[in-house]
């Protein structure tokens, strides 16, 4: 299983934190994940932005970042600050 976690706007817009998702050999990256989360289409395109972020098992990746059963994908918007 892939524990999947929503931040911030991300959680607002989805209306959860988060999700566990059968693993298998087609999740070979996060990106992999962010896809089939985006192929559900309504509000799970707001994980289409460009500016994305994601961490696997808590440390900050780029989407071509492998994963392996039981790991831990979280996906946040790009925080700013004035």
């Amino acid at each position: 299983m892939i524990t999947v976690q929503f931040f911030a706007r991300y959680r607002e817009t989805l209306g959860t934190d988060g999700e566990r998702l059968q693993w298998d050999a087609s999740l070979a990256n996060v990106d992999d994940v962010r896809q089939q989360l985006l192929a559900r289409g309504g509000v799970w395109e707001v994980l289409a932005e460009q500016n994305l972020m994601c961490a696997r098992n808590q440390e900050l990746c780029g989407l071509d970042e492998p994963i392996t059963d039981d790991d831990e994908v979280a996906f946040f918007p790009t925080v700013t600050g004035g």
